[in-house]
């Protein structure tokens, strides 16, 4: 069987954006990972959040090998993914008013905490309300966005903003507008979409980046091994008895 052509670009597609990403968003990632690492230095809890498809790449870093270990899904029902019946329940539900404000104030999330925000688009009122108020609380707001959105859509909320305006440090996965990155001859719509593939690879360069800062602080990255390699289990044990009080996954 021949290779696919389209398949082929898809791949020059993601590893041209890939690139894009390492090269023009290393100094936010690197203030990213620094913020990281000031919240485990001093004692506060990582949490990371997304809606729909952007929930992935935040289950992504959550009780992961390799990963750091207080990385704790903020979960809002019926936006873990595509969990609800009807599908588009879950988008019906990122635009209603007052939701993230209701889930932060009955949440965990403290001042001193960090939230990792991911929404591609960033223009609905659940991400925006949720940055705005964790701000408020006194928890550091990591955005996760195509900055794109913003330039070229208009904002989906009562405040008329997006994501990207309520966030200590952004990080723009440069993806476009539609996420869709081919199109075809015969095929009316755009397609294969990247945005997965370039926010999970910006969330795990952001992990990597707090556990070279801890390494130069002196610090141990409390980071999981994988069960499924000799003394991974004995070794996760030690670390989430160790840091138990900062880790919600296990409750």
């Amino acid at each position: 069987m021949s290779e696919s052509k389209l398949a082929g670009q898809f791949l020059d597609a993601a590893i041209g954006l890939l690139h894009r990403v390492r090269d023009e968003e290393a100094g936010s990632v690197a203030a990213a990972g620094a913020a990281i690492a000031d919240t485990v230095a001093s004692g506060g809890r990582l949490f990371a959040f997304g809606a729909g498809h952007s929930a992935l790449p935040a289950q992504d870093v959550v009780y992961r090998a390799g990963g750091l270990a207080l990385m704790n899904l903020l979960t809002v029902p019926g936006m873990v993914g595509v969990d609800v019946m009807p599908a588009t329940l879950g988008s019906a539900l990122e635009r209603v008013e007052g939701l993230a404000t209701t889930v932060l104030d009955t949440s965990p999330l403290r001042r001193g905490d960090l939230l990792v925000i991911v929404s591609l688009s960033g223009r609905n009122a659940l991400p925006v309300e949720m940055a705005a108020h964790a701000r408020e609380l006194g928890v550091t707001v990591i955005g996760l966005t195509s900055v794109a959105y913003a330039e070229r859509t208009s904002a989906r909320n009562p405040s008329g903003t997006f994501l990207k305006d309520h966030c200590d440090i952004v990080l723009d996965s440069k993806i476009a507008v539609g996420d869709a990155e081919l199109t075809h001859e015969g095929i009316e719509a755009p397609f294969a979409p990247a945005s997965t593939v370039v926010t999970s690879a910006l969330m795990q360069a952001t992990l990597a980046a707090a556990a070279e800062e801890l390494v130069a602080r002196g610090i141990e990255p409390p980071l999981l091994r994988s069960g499924n390699v000799d003394g991974g289990t004995e070794w996760n044990q030690r670390v989430m008895s160790e840091y138990g009080d900062r880790i919600f996954y296990q409750r």
